[in-house]
Protein backbone atom coordinates (compact mmCIF):
# COMPACT_ATOMS: atom_id res chain seq x y z
CA UNK A 1 0.00 0.00 0.00
CA UNK A 2 1.32 3.47 -0.95
CA UNK A 3 2.88 5.32 1.62
CA UNK A 4 -0.25 8.82 2.14
CA UNK A 5 0.76 11.75 0.18
CA UNK A 6 -1.16 13.98 2.87
CA UNK A 7 2.26 13.30 4.84
CA UNK A 8 4.30 15.88 3.12
CA UNK A 9 4.73 18.89 5.02
CA UNK A 10 3.69 16.36 8.31
CA UNK A 11 6.22 16.88 11.55
CA UNK A 12 6.60 14.70 14.59
CA UNK A 13 6.74 14.66 18.13
CA UNK A 14 10.59 15.25 19.17
CA UNK A 15 12.70 12.32 20.45
CA UNK A 16 13.04 11.71 23.84
CA UNK A 17 16.37 13.86 24.66
CA UNK A 18 19.62 11.93 24.22
CA UNK A 19 22.33 12.98 26.07
CA UNK A 20 25.72 12.78 23.94
CA UNK A 21 28.50 11.09 26.18
CA UNK A 22 32.41 10.87 25.19
CA UNK A 23 31.66 7.10 25.63
CA UNK A 24 28.91 7.02 23.07
CA UNK A 25 30.96 9.32 20.77
CA UNK A 26 33.96 6.63 21.31
CA UNK A 27 31.92 3.48 20.53
CA UNK A 28 30.24 5.19 17.16
CA UNK A 29 34.05 5.96 16.37
CA UNK A 30 35.16 2.39 17.03
CA UNK A 31 32.21 0.39 15.73
CA UNK A 32 32.64 2.56 12.18
CA UNK A 33 36.18 2.06 12.02
CA UNK A 34 37.93 5.05 12.94
CA UNK A 35 39.57 6.17 16.43
CA UNK A 36 38.38 8.58 19.28
CA UNK A 37 41.12 10.93 20.76
CA UNK A 38 38.72 13.44 22.14
CA UNK A 39 36.78 16.95 21.08
CA UNK A 40 33.68 16.76 18.50
CA UNK A 41 31.46 13.67 17.64
CA UNK A 42 32.14 12.94 13.88
CA UNK A 43 29.94 14.19 10.82
CA UNK A 44 27.85 11.48 10.76
CA UNK A 45 27.07 10.83 15.02
CA UNK A 46 23.64 13.15 14.61
CA UNK A 47 22.23 10.09 12.42
CA UNK A 48 22.16 8.30 16.21
CA UNK A 49 19.46 10.75 17.24
CA UNK A 50 17.62 11.19 13.28
CA UNK A 51 17.69 7.48 13.12
CA UNK A 52 15.22 7.17 16.42
CA UNK A 53 13.34 10.07 14.91
CA UNK A 54 12.75 7.89 11.36
CA UNK A 55 12.01 4.51 13.51
CA UNK A 56 9.09 6.68 15.30
CA UNK A 57 7.53 7.95 11.92
CA UNK A 58 7.82 4.38 10.55
CA UNK A 59 5.74 2.83 13.89
CA UNK A 60 3.25 5.79 13.87
CA UNK A 61 2.41 5.52 9.60
CA UNK A 62 2.79 1.66 10.50
CA UNK A 63 5.93 1.25 7.42
CA UNK A 64 7.75 -1.74 8.04
CA UNK A 65 11.38 -0.52 8.49
CA UNK A 66 12.80 -4.34 6.42
CA UNK A 67 10.94 -2.38 3.74
CA UNK A 68 13.14 0.60 3.29
CA UNK A 69 16.44 0.97 1.51
CA UNK A 70 18.32 3.83 2.57
CA UNK A 71 19.08 6.46 -0.51
CA UNK A 72 20.71 9.67 0.45
CA UNK A 73 22.01 11.31 3.73
CA UNK A 74 23.15 14.86 4.07
CA UNK A 75 23.88 17.04 7.25
CA UNK A 76 23.47 21.03 7.54
CA UNK A 77 25.52 22.01 10.82
CA UNK A 78 25.17 25.07 12.71
CA UNK A 79 27.84 24.10 15.02
CA UNK A 80 29.69 20.38 15.74
CA UNK A 81 28.69 17.73 18.60
CA UNK A 82 30.18 17.66 21.25
CA UNK A 83 30.16 15.35 24.18
CA UNK A 84 27.81 17.18 26.83
CA UNK A 85 25.22 17.99 24.76
CA UNK A 86 21.50 16.81 24.83
CA UNK A 87 20.12 16.64 21.71
CA UNK A 88 16.18 15.55 20.54
CA UNK A 89 15.26 14.94 16.69
CA UNK A 90 12.29 16.24 15.26
CA UNK A 91 11.41 15.08 12.11
CA UNK A 92 9.25 16.33 8.64
CA UNK A 93 8.51 14.79 5.96
CA UNK A 94 9.51 16.72 3.01
CA UNK A 95 8.70 15.30 0.35
CA UNK A 96 7.03 11.86 -1.51
CA UNK A 97 6.45 10.25 -4.65
CA UNK A 98 5.61 6.84 -6.02
CA UNK A 99 7.79 5.67 -9.05
CA UNK A 100 7.26 2.04 -9.85
CA UNK A 101 5.34 0.98 -6.81
CA UNK A 102 8.05 1.81 -4.21
CA UNK A 103 7.60 5.54 -2.28
CA UNK A 104 10.21 7.65 -2.49
CA UNK A 105 10.03 9.61 0.92
CA UNK A 106 12.54 12.87 1.70
CA UNK A 107 12.83 13.50 5.53
CA UNK A 108 14.43 16.03 7.43
CA UNK A 109 15.00 15.80 11.41
CA UNK A 110 16.15 19.13 13.06
CA UNK A 111 18.80 17.91 15.81
CA UNK A 112 18.55 20.47 18.87
CA UNK A 113 20.33 20.74 21.89
CA UNK A 114 18.29 21.43 25.17
CA UNK A 115 18.33 25.03 24.95
CA UNK A 116 16.47 24.40 21.73
CA UNK A 117 18.89 25.34 19.07
CA UNK A 118 19.55 23.88 16.12
CA UNK A 119 22.86 22.09 16.47
CA UNK A 120 22.14 20.28 12.80
CA UNK A 121 19.37 19.48 10.15
CA UNK A 122 19.49 15.37 8.79
CA UNK A 123 18.14 15.14 5.29
CA UNK A 124 17.68 11.55 4.02
CA UNK A 125 15.84 10.06 1.44
CA UNK A 126 14.45 6.36 1.50
CA UNK A 127 13.13 4.20 0.02
CA UNK A 128 9.96 2.25 0.67
CA UNK A 129 9.73 -0.94 -1.43
CA UNK A 130 6.22 -1.98 -2.63
CA UNK A 131 4.78 -5.11 -1.77
CA UNK A 132 5.70 -5.97 -5.33
CA UNK A 133 8.98 -4.80 -5.66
Amino acid sequence: MPVDQSLVGRTFPPTAPRAVTEEQVRDFVTATGGEYDGGPAPATYPFVVAFEAMNAFLEAEQIDLFRIVHGEQRFTYERPVVPGDVLTATLTVASLRQIGGNDIIGITSDITDDSGAVVCTAASTVVHRGADA
